[in-house]
């Protein structure tokens, strides 16, 4: 049966309803369950009417919205194309359901897999055909891997430490697809069927646009999920952090050194355990005897102060009985009621739950907000568990499998809405972890606890970019890596000389780090276990290392009018603050090619160092331009490729042509 009702196709056969209906401007919504209704979650999507046309066809329906037009025929086979015509996505299926389909087959493979879990939902698979082997594909988070394109790739949906799950990729073909669905699943790119699965879920559920170009599909995008706020100005400048400043005398003696240095500084932080167990979200006063006096000489010399949330609660925790009782813990299906063993048996606070994120926003309102803080390091927001069996752990609004994806958009959620409460407007937070519409409540994502190598920097780089296709545009890295690294040790400090170059164009410019070794153990109590690594501030590193890191703070300072009106253009469109050369130049073909530079903003081209004892490295221009050598002065003209001079001091960068510099 198929009918056009309430602006929707709306398609039924047996058990299955499918709706395709339009979501926003040149945009389609598509649906499909074997539920006795069609389930209400809107997950990562916001309500968008919009207009459109349907009319019946020979072979079924058609529904068009502006550019994109999809097709279902009477037998539930979909089709989507582009206003003109062109094929962008079609099921794959092999069945002999309709036997005048071209690709009818024996093997009797579904494109909407429905497959029953035993007393509940379905594990569902959804396959496309791969209609072209050159499609390129971006986006979708970050993964520890070092490519730009996805093509070819085998992606896990689900968040780790270092890995969040963002769903939403750009193809090169003209279109982007959204898999609506926080549950743990699977992507896969491959060169004959591309296809994306979920654990446990209720439903089919995924958003598809077309566009001209990938600006206009991510900006499509970025209206049906949201835009991140306004960068505030502390987010413009340099942020000082390590693991881990133990005391109150020893992270305000480094504020008033970098300002004795006279070197800019917007915000220092103070990391984890500075409280005294996990789950009492307030300072320790053994080690920070008056946070309010602390909290003022920061301002006092114009500097903002972040402090670091988890989400843990341990067990001998003030508030663990409480919670408890209330319902605001995650619960777990077999075993103690553990989810990360790290200093303390502890499990992440339920912030699926409303009443749990008011809880916990109410505590640090009380202990941090109320003294003046107002950013927050939302640490472990995967979240992170000792054991990453996701079948074992329970949200408030439903299991892992299901809706676990979910975890670090409420977590960002407890924080914003508290926040804005209170009057705040221009709000960011230091996230781990995100999935689709994380930006819209505030959240920087980070790349987590990385390695200290050229090869993980080389990962990063892939990462943030992906990140900011994936709608993610507040991005960025532990400068040097966040494991390891011996500020002693020649070979690092040239790793955090170029890292810390890469770092003055990264969209927030973040000093931080694990380093070696390891420093004594300060105090007995509280979290005085968790030791500190070694220095990690620019002088840590000698001489010459200090000398670069003080050029490029200083170049980032005087970025700062550019990197303002860039924010700009992430809160009001979606667009990447990092951009592939292709998404500023798409009919460069070339532009496709490129994964080791990128565009910070539209204005400036830049081409890091990604390798050790390189002292130079190729960089291509896009065509139709000129391009302006920073370093040198000297102009190039586009469409080549040239030979750019990197001493240790010199990442490559380009200003287009016309742009008048910083």
């Amino acid at each position: 049966m198929l009918e056009i009702k309430e602006n929707r196709l709306v398609y039924h056969y047996d058990a299955e309803e499918v709706w395709i209906e339009p979501w926003g401007a040149d945009a389609l919504r598509i649906r499909a369950t074997k539920e006795r209704q069609m389930p209400e979650e809107d997950w990562a999507l916001r309500r968008r009417p919009h207009p459109c046309e349907m009319k019946y066809t020979e072979t079924g329906a058609e529904i068009s919205n502006g550019k994109i037009r999809a097709e279902i025929t009477r037998l539930g086979k979909i089709r989507i194309c582009s206003r003109e015509g062109r094929v962008l996505l079609e099921e794959y299926c092999r069945n002999r359901r309709d036997v005048l389909d071209p690709k009818c087959s024996a093997i009797e493979v579904e494109a909407r897999e429905f497959k029953p879990i035993s007393g509940g939902d379905y594990h569902l698979t959804m396959r496309f055909e791969s209609l072209d082997r050159n499609e390129k594909l971006f986006g979708m988070g970050q993964y520890q891997q070092p490519y730009l394109d996805l093509k070819g790739l085998d992606l896990e949906l689900a968040h780790r430490n270092s890995q969040a799950s963002v769903p939403f990729v750009i193809s090169s073909l003209g279109y982007g697809l959204l898999w609506n669905n926080p549950g743990v699943g699977r992507a896969v790119f491959g060169k004959n069927i591309m296809s994306f699965e979920a654990c446990s879920t209720k439903a089919l559920d995924y958003w598809v646009t077309a566009g001209d170009t990938p600006a206009e599909i991510e900006e499509r995008y970025a209206s049906v999920t949201g835009t991140v706020p306004m960068m505030p100005e502390y987010g413009l400048g340099f942020w000082q952090c390590k693991l881990r400043y133990q005391t109150q005398e020893e992270l305000l003696e480094v504020a008033r050194e970098y300002k004795r240095r006279n070197l800019p500084i917007d915000l220092i932080v103070i990391d984890f355990f500075h409280w005294p167990k996990q789950g009492e979200w307030k300072f320790d006063p053994v080690y920070w005897p008056d946070p309010d006096a602390m909290v003022r000489e920061l301002k006092d010399m114009g500097i903002e102060l972040m402090v670091s949330i988890w989400p843990t609660v341990d067990k001998a925790s003030e508030n663990y009985e409480e919670m408890l009782e209330k319902g605001y813990l995650i619960r777990t299906e077999r075993g103690f009621r553990v989810g990360l063993d790290f200093m303390g048996a502890t499990i992440h606070y339920d912030a699926t739950n409303p009443d749990a994120r008011r809880y916990v926003w109410n505590k640090a309102k009380q202990n941090y907000y109320s003294k003046g803080i107002r950013v927050f390091w939302l640490d472990e927001a995967e979240p992170e568990y000792s054991v990453y069996d996701f079948d074992n752990y329970r949200y408030h609004r439903g299991t892992n499998l299901q809706i676990g994806n979910l975890y670090p958009v409420d977590y960002a959620k407890t924080f914003y809405e508290g926040m804005e409460a209170e009057g705040q407007k221009q709000i960011v937070n230091l996230l781990r972890c995100a999935w689709a519409g994380s930006q819209r409540y505030g959240a920087l994502v980070w790349s987590g606890d990385i390695t200290s190598s050229f090869e993980s920097m080389r990962n990063q780089l892939a990462a943030g970019l992906n990140m900011g296709l994936a709608g993610i545009p507040w991005w960025t890295t532990d400068i040097g890596g966040f494991h390891g690294g011996n500020p002693e040790d020649p070979g690092f400090r040239e790793l955090f000389a170029r890292w810390f170059e890469w770092g003055a164009f990264c969209p927030v410019m973040r000093l931080h780090g694990d380093r070696e070794p390891r420093q004594p153990q300060q105090g007995v109590t509280g979290g005085a276990a968790c030791c500190s690594g070694a220095a990690n501030e620019v002088w840590s590193y000698g001489e010459e290392v200090y000398e670069i890191c003080r050029k490029y703070m200083e170049l980032r300072e005087r970025m700062r009018p550019y990197t303002r009106r860039v924010m700009e253009e992430a809160h009001e469109k979606g667009t990447p603050v990092m951009r592939p050369l292709f998404y500023m130049y798409p009919g460069d073909a070339k532009c496709w090619e490129i994964e080791d530079a990128y565009f910070f903003g539209p204005d400036v081209l830049v081409a890091p160092v990604l390798s050790p004892g390189a002292v130079s490295r190729s960089v291509y221009l896009p065509e139709g331009e000129r391009w302006i050598e920073y370093a040198s002065g000297k102009e190039y003209e586009g469409g080549k490729e040239y030979l750019a001079e990197a001493p240790l001091d010199t990442i490559p960068v380009f200003l287009r042509k016309g742009f008048r510099g910083f």
